[in-house]
């Protein structure tokens, strides 16, 4: 294998796995950096697909046992069953809208200015978010990913469709949804792991099926780099981040979105940031 391209995978599988659970839109990321180490094209963006994967397993192998209790205890356990009815139900609505949409927001929201927009609003979205919590010292009503009632998953699954907005973030959108909607932190952060299964999962196998042509054998080894990549860096980052908001907020996140939506714009603009692969 070319180490330069052995290098180049084995950065974007850390930025997948760094970015995609964390409120800061994991595809900007990948976009930018990308570019700057002249990664584009079809096969670059089969490979972005398949590190996504990679990072999707670690969600598993992180929550393997609550997982395996919940597929044993479904045909018994109405915990379990109401638990995988509220996973599909807050699924369904980005699934529908994506399908419908997906041409169109590639068309037209897929390039530097809509995604810098949507970086820089959802900042000062969660900005709002984490002032409006603090100042209502509401408790919040869900502690528990088992207490989600299915009004509770249909208006999580609702705030995820926000995610088809290139730069809004998938993991963003779902936690702080699921906050406003009374979900306690770490709640919300889990349910958003959750959620990222059956929805990247679902992402994954329908790109490759489409773009099945661009796999080659060639480049099994460069994906297999990427993948561990992101699954490794997605594993360390799962549980850094359930530590974290333990006891902080993300208003540290809200002021680096807007940052790096500055950022995208500047160098959009100046012409340094590759967008059409």
């Amino acid at each position: 294998m070319d180490w330069i391209l052995f290098c180049k995978a084995l950065i974007l599988g850390v930025v997948e796995g760094l970015t995609e659970f964390l409120p800061v839109s994991s595809t900007g990321h990948l976009i930018v950096a990308g570019s700057l180490l002249d990664f584009t094209g079809a096969e670059a963006k089969t490979f972005h697909v398949v590190i996504q994967f990679g990072a999707i397993l670690a969600i598993v192998w992180e929550y393997r046992r609550k997982i395996g209790a919940v597929i044993v205890g479904l045909p018994t356990q109405p915990k379990a069953r109401r638990f995988t009815a509220n996973v599909v139900i807050a699924t369904i609505p980005a699934v529908v809208l994506g399908l419908l949409l997906e041409k169109k927001i590639k068309a037209v929201l897929f390039s530097p200015v809509p995604v810098a927009v949507a970086l820089i609003l959802g900042g000062v979205v969660i900005l709002w978010a984490e002032a409006r919590q603090r100042d209502r010292g509401v408790a919040p009503r869900v502690t528990s990913v088992d207490e989600l009632t299915y009004a509770d998953a249909f208006k999580v699954g609702l705030a995820q469709c926000l995610a088809l907005i290139p730069g809004t973030s998938r993991s963003g959108s779902t936690i702080i949804g699921g906050m406003l909607f009374g979900l306690e932190r770490r709640v919300a952060t889990e349910f958003s792991f959750f959620l990222a299964i059956p929805i990247i999962f679902g992402a994954t196998i329908y790109e490759l099926a489409k773009d099945w042509q661009t796999l080659s054998f060639d480049a099994l080894g460069l994906f297999v780099v990427g993948l561990v990549a992101a699954f490794i860096s997605g594993f360390i980052c799962i549980r850094w981040l359930l530590r974290y908001v333990a006891t902080h907020d993300f208003t540290a996140f809200a002021w680096y979105r807007i940052g790096f939506g500055l950022l995208i714009l500047a160098v959009g603009y100046s012409g340094a940031l590759s967008w059409a692969d």
